[in-house]
This record gives C-alpha cells, structure tokens and sequence, in this order.
C-alpha cells in the first residue's frame, strides 16, 4: 500500500535560513524521498552573532518575520511534522534562549539549538543514504558561515570527525586566526596520513554553486585541477564581477572565496584528486530523520 507523508525541515544557518518541504513515498518495496518546495532567505544572522554576539532589532525582526512565513508555508502544505535546526550563529547569542522564546511566541515554532557535532551527524547520515558510494576512504567537509565540520571515513566507518569554528562568515570578518587555522590543518594531515586514495565529499552552500557553475552534472565529481582553477578565477574577480558574470546572490558572492578555500586546502593536505558534490545538506538529514521517528509512533 502506498503511503505518503509530508515533513517539514528548517535550517537556520549563519549565511541564511532555509525550509525544505519534502513528500516521503514508501510503496512497500522502496522509499524517496521527493523536494516539493525549497524557500531560503537570505538572513544573515552570522554577521552580528559573531562579532557583538547578540542581533540587531533589525535583523531579528527579519528573523522573525522569516519564520512566521516559513510556518503558513508549512500550514499550507499540511505537514505531519517539522524540525527546526538552529546552528554556530545562535549557538553563540549570548541571549539565544530569549530568541527562541520570541520565536515560539511569535511563530509557533520551536527551535532547537544543535552543537556541531550533531549537525555533521545529520547531515551525514543523510549523505550515506545515497548508495552511489563505494568501499572507498573519505574526507567528508561541510562548510558553513561559522563552522567547518570534517568526518574521516573509511568507507561508511567513521575513522574521525571534529568541528572547526571555521566558517566563511568568520573568514569574511577576519574572525579565523593563523594558529586555528593550523590546528585544522595539523589534524587533517594526521587523521589521512595512513590512508589510501581519500576522496572528499562537500556539502555546503557554496560548493553546490560552484559545482553548478563548472555545469557539472551528478553524479560527476570535481577533479582536483578543475577546482584549483575555478578557486583561483573567483579570486581574481570583483564581488560586483561574481554577481554579475556567475548570476550570484549578493549573501553568496562575498562567501563563495573563503568557502573554496577551505575546500581546497583539505584537498592539498590530504592529498584529495575528487570531490564529490551530492547536493544534500541538514535540511535533507532533517527529513530522513523525522521520516525514521513516524515509523516509530505508527
């Protein structure tokens, strides 16, 4: 018999906010998982959380007029559940209990504040749902506005896996010392160094646009030098440039260099020739998650 379920998944980012709707088809003999709608705003809660570590009148209000509409987005859809997702940037408000608060005063959502180590967790287990992937060694790097999050895999054993406050909003705001940005390189060296043939896995923002913009195709992956070379052409062009030549978003035009940059160093310290883009991030894991906890309440 067949069943349909719809969920709800809200990522609340450091570079922007995101609702994914998705429809969950189990036909008795496989399940897909199928994006309906896909909103994100261009909320940057980032920029102040981690430099004055509490938000603007202005930006909260934005915050939460965002998530008033994100929830008669979901009423319309009718969902059967949601989650929202909160990351680094109210991970470090210094009032993010008070936020979540309005939140649910104003919207009716709760928000839920997960550490580093949990949102790689998702996002993962929501990348090796994919069966694409062979009994390889891999580098698995997610890259965000205010953290990095890297898992040492062989093939789906996790080897290793640490959170880097490491993230393109903080790159763009001069926030990522030369001493923390050497630990993350120290502690990719060490973790890969006996390991043969690592391949990476991206996920983020920012290589998904870059893998749009080299018109790849998945499931091919970015060759090591096809990389280097688009890294390098995005730095030497303007901001104005990268919006206009690329047909980028303001929010991801200043990002898109310092998040190729953190893709490409690991690939050099590992000594990485593929990267992977499967273009499936915490919104994704979100909806396979809540999908495993409604067959536990059935």
């Amino acid at each position: 018999m067949l069943s349909v379920k719809k969920f709800g998944a809200i990522d609340i980012g450091s570079n922007a906010m995101r609702l994914l709707i998705s429809n969950v088809v189990d036909n008795g003999e496989r399940v897909d998982f199928n994006k309906v709608s896909l909103i994100r705003l261009p909320i940057r809660l980032g920029q102040e959380a981690f430099t004055d570590k509490k938000l603007q009148p202005e930006i909260l209000q934005k915050f939460v007029d965002g998530m008033k509409a994100f929830k008669t987005i979901m009423d319309i859809y009718d969902i059967e559940d949601y989650m929202a997702a909160a990351t680094s940037a109210m991970r470090e408000l210094e009032d993010s209990a008070e936020v979540v608060e309005l939140v649910k005063r104003e919207s009716g959502i709760n928000i839920q504040i997960i550490d580093g180590k949990i949102e790689a967790d998702i996002i993962f287990n929501a990348h090796f749902k994919n069966t694409n992937y062979r009994d390889s060694n891999y580098v698995y790097v997610d890259v965000g506005g205010g953290s990095t999050e890297i898992t040492i895999l062989s093939g789906q054993k996790i080897l290793a896996s640490k959170s880097f406050k490491i993230g393109t909003v903080r790159m763009i705001n001069n926030m990522v010392t030369d001493e923390l940005w050497a630990s993350m390189k120290k502690w990719v060296k060490k973790e890969t160094k006996n390991l043969e043939h690592v391949e990476m896995i991206g996920s983020g923002g920012s290589v998904n646009k870059i893998y749009k913009i080299l018109k790849m195709e998945y499931p091919k992956p970015i060759l090591y030098h096809e990389f280097k070379g688009i890294k390098q052409t995005l730095e030497r062009m303007t901001f104005d440039e990268r919006m206009s030549f690329f047909k980028l978003n303001q929010d991801r035009a200043d990002v898109i260099v310092p998040a190729s940059k953190v893709y490409y160093s690991v690939m050099k310290w590992a000594d990485i020739s593929i990267l992977h883009v499967p273009k499936i991030g915490l919104s994704d894991g979100i909806v396979q998650m809540l999908y495993k906890k409604s067959l536990t309440n059935t």
